[in-house]
């Protein structure tokens, strides 16, 4: 499944946001240092779906706030559900 994502990095608190035109918004608490941010956006995401963070690919944008991420090995129902329940952010 590919995942556009916008996200904000140095925030003071990680995780869904909800959504920023086309693209579902993602709050890191990492700065955008070093990757330091894409890190914490592929824990993130891993976490929420219950993935290993390798299930999870940054296809594109890696400098930039807009991003494409693969996420293999999950249902694209399963992806929805778990990221569009905002008691889980």
């Amino acid at each position: 499944m590919s995942l556009t994502v916008h996200v904000q990095p140095g925030a003071k608190r990680s995780g869904i946001a909800g959504v920023h035109g086309d693209a579902l918004r993602i709050r890191v608490a990492a700065p955008a240092v070093e990757g330091r941010a894409n890190e914490a956006l592929v824990a993130l995401l891993a976490g929420r779906l219950g993935l290993p963070r390798s299930a999870i690919e940054l296809k594109a944008g890696l400098a930039s706030r807009r991003k494409q991420i693969l996420v293999h090995g999950a249902a694209v129902d399963a992806v929805r559900r778990v990221l569009a329940d905002p008691a889980l952010g």
